[in-house]
């Protein structure tokens, strides 16, 4: 596994609707952006991912791409991308694009005309079935809900969009599509581009019939994952997508991936295999899931959540990376979740970066998880703009489920714990726009924002900037293998970082309660250098004993 500038990176997300917003239409922008680079510059970040900007209607904010060649009305022109850009390099920022590919707009041109009849040039472009017995091809559900089949008036057949009708899936069978795609791809990287964040990469390969899958009790539709994710072609179609593009510029690449495990994680990201350098997976997202799904809110299991995390670690060590992330668009604001967004907001933010960036892998920080921003808890459904929840909470409520139970599970788990803009001071709307939010503030944002973070030095932003630098400082971090100890512990995720001589002893506390974190016998005795941690004052370490304060973390390093 060679040296790549990816490897030692700090990625920063960007959602472009709720960053910054320029001329106070409420909605973030391009501008917006380029006038906060001074900002990530300050934290450390070296690349930033931006969401999608292309030209779109807008169903799924962006992720349903209408004209691949143009950016967004809302978010600005061309030349301010290009400033952006400009802006951004002159700073040493890479810049990230997402590449939406699984699926376009229904709006696109390539749509529009396969819509029209059976015999249309772009037909093919798409996946089209006939139904069956007078209902849908197969049943599928959509990620956001219903049937994956939309029926198609013109032609009296149906079309596949695994995520929104308006989000029909393109056709990666056709050659055609294949090459359509590699020359929006070449576009972007010929303009600057520093590489692709592949929104769902690995659903582009269908199992030939896209047969039925088995429904669960209680529910209408059956899973169709084990026929889209990780399907029968998508190496292929990942190494010619590298041989005819990637490998022709010097850029990071990161598949998002549902449904793998660290076998497919190595087929993935093996350097050998010329496919990606990394991927998202989401095994560690589901640790406070019930039997029920997403929605179905539970307590956090540690020790699972430790084991997935560092099997990912063994596994994938030399012979494939790793993306580290907590929190992105998709996601709640993780020290809501795995933390403590009250009392120990601050420690247990910090205790959570801890943890996450001294693992191997290439860690990701999404906008305002850098000052603690936490989950919001509108009053009403009404207040909400993310397709996923309104479409779970309009079917929970016409089956009669419990108001106080739906509304929980978004409190919990909607996608716009993570959208509401981000919070730059205390002045109205947190300085974010000078109109109308495009959906509303959390309240917080008096107590929780970026002005006040930059003005305090014990802050979580400065305590991002020292892990970032330290990063660049201590190549153990990077390419040092991983330990898991105290596995069985409900209280502590420790672990231990080996290279070469030295070794890193990383304990943190994931709890509101005093904990006790032994050593392991191989560094009783060694003379241990504190490197960082989130308290600050010195801790009580003794005979191979730390004492940790709630929602402490510690890192202590050995040479031998």
């Amino acid at each position: 596994m060679g040296k790549q500038w990816w490897k030692d990176a700090v990625v920063y997300q960007i959602y472009p609707r709720s960053f910054m917003d320029s001329n106070g239409d409420g909605i973030g922008d391009i501008p917006g952006i380029t006038s906060k680079l001074d900002y990530l510059a300050a934290l450390g970040v070296e690349v930033v991912w931006l969401s999608p900007i292309y030209q779109s209607p807008n169903d799924d904010n962006g992720y349903d791409i209408s004209d691949y060649r143009a950016i967004m009305d809302e978010f600005g022109t061309m030349e301010d991308w290009e400033m952006m850009l400009e802006e951004m390099h002159k700073r040493g920022i890479r810049l990230v694009m997402d590449l939406v590919v699984n699926h376009s707009s229904d709006e696109h041109p390539w749509f529009v005309e396969a819509r029209k009849s059976k015999d249309n040039p772009y037909r093919d472009y798409y996946i089209w079935r006939d139904g069956k017995n007078g209902k849908e091809p197969n049943n599928w559900e959509s990620f956001f809900s219903g049937s994956v089949w939309e029926y198609n008036e013109p032609t009296g057949d149906y079309y596949l969009h695994l995520f929104s009708k308006k989000q029909p899936d393109l056709n990666w069978e056709n050659e055609t599509v294949r090459s359509e795609v590699y020359d929006l791809m070449k576009f972007w990287l010929d303009r600057g581009v520093d590489g692709f964040r592949m929104d769902v990469i690995n659903m582009i390969s269908k199992v030939p019939g896209l047969p039925d899958g088995s429904v669960r009790p209680g529910f209408n539709y059956a899973s169709g994952a084990p026929y889209y994710m990780n399907g029968p072609r998508v190496h292929e179609f990942l190494q010619e997508m590298n041989e005819q593009v990637l490998s022709h510029y010097d850029i990071m690449t990161v598949g998002e991936t549902g449904g793998v495990t660290p076998e497919h994680g190595i087929l993935y990201t093996n350097p050998e295999r010329k496919e990606l350098n990394m991927i998202f997976q989401f095994e560690h997202m589901d640790v406070d899931s019930g039997p029920l799904g997403k929605w179905d809110v539970a307590p956090l299991d540690l020790v699972r959540l430790k084991k997935i995390l560092a099997k990912w670690q063994t596994e994938l060590h030399g012979r494939g990376w790793n993306s580290l992330y907590w929190d992105n668009h998709d996601q709640p604001r993780v020290v809501s979740r795995f933390g403590d967004d009250g009392k120990y907001r601050v420690e247990s933010a910090k205790m959570l970066a801890t943890c996450l960036h001294f693992m191997q892998g290439t860690p990701y920080i999404y906008q305002g998880e850098e000052i603690g921003m936490t989950n919001v808890e509108f009053p009403s459904i009404e207040d909400y703009r993310d397709i996923e929840t309104i479409n779970m909470y309009n079917e929970r409520i016409a089956r009669g489920d419990d108001l106080t139970g739906i509304m929980n599970g978004i409190y919990a788990k909607s996608r716009d714990n993570a959208r509401t803009p981000m919070q730059w001071n205390d002045s109205e709307n947190a300085g974010f726009t000078d109109g109308t939010p495009w959906i509303a503030v959390n309240p917080n944002y008096p107590e929780i924002n970026a002005k006040q973070a930059m003005e305090d030095k014990s802050s979580i932003f400065y305590y991002y900037k020292e892990l970032i630098a330290m990063r660049k400082r201590l190549p153990i971090m990077v390419d040092g293998s991983f330990e898991l100890i105290h596995e069985e512990s409900t209280s502590l995720f420790a672990y231990m970082r080996h290279h070469e001589d030295e070794t890193l002893l990383v304990l943190n506390n994931f709890t509101a309660l005093e904990q006790t974190a032994e050593w392991p016998e191989s560094l009783k005795g060694l003379e241990a250098e504190k490197l960082i941690g989130n308290y600050g004052a010195e801790i009580e370490a003794s005979e191979g004993l730390t004492r940790l304060r709630p929602w402490e973390a510690v890192v202590y390093r050995f040479k031998k």
